[in-house]
């Protein structure tokens, strides 16, 4: 019986928190992840533009709250195919973004605004094999500012997978491409929109 109490306590202090991957430790290292925490900066070029960057879904977004004005304008030779657009800011879209950016940065040609921040929602699940794992999770925008809730909503939810591997110290992320899983960059980069 005193032997039973011995070897009691090497087992019980022999294991970290870290050597089970649950859905809690997942949690909890995507959570804190500098990647999840990096914020989304949005990068606003006025002056003349290219039609291909005009149409991406930005520019309307951002016109049809009044902060731009969009006008046709001639291509100069190095943006070609034609059309080309002049972009300006309007008087409320200098107020609006003078909240949140210097006024010598939103005096440049192209004004980088930071629009939203990433919210982990849940694991919603873990596929292990062996010392390596997916976790799949959800997560969402959290807008900083008007300019982040017009262009992220934060109702939309996302679904990223993120590889996870057993060290001698326990579970961590995966910080460097290998196989089977894919970093929390590539990860974040590669979601989908959440059933």
């Amino acid at each position: 019986m005193k032997k039973a109490f011995l070897i009691l306590p090497l087992l019980l202090t022999a294991c970290s928190p870290r050597d089970f991957l649950t859905r809690r430790l997942a949690s909890d290292l995507i959570s804190t992840s500098s990647a999840l925490k990096t914020q989304q900066r949005y990068v606003l070029q006025t002056g003349v533009i290219s039609n291909q960057t005009y149409l991406t879904p930005e520019y309307p977004v951002l016109q049809h709250h009044g902060w731009i004005t969009v006008t046709s304008t001639k291509c100069p030779p190095t943006l070609i195919p034609p059309p080309c657009w002049d972009i300006l800011l309007t008087p409320s879209g200098v107020d609006t973004i003078h909240t949140f950016v210097s006024a010598e940065e939103a005096s440049k040609p192209s004004i980088t605004i930071p629009v939203a921040k990433r919210e982990f929602v849940a694991v919603t699940g873990i596929s292990k094999q062996g010392s390596v794992a997916d976790v799949e999770f959800t997560w969402k925008w959290v807008p900083l500012n008007e300019i982040g809730a017009a262009l992220y909503p934060g109702e939309l939810r996302y679904k990223s997978t993120v590889g996870f591997r057993e060290y001698d110290d326990g579970w961590r992320i995966v910080q460097t491409a290998f196989r089977p899983g894919q970093t929390i960059d590539e990860a974040l980069k590669n979601a989908e929109p959440a059933p």
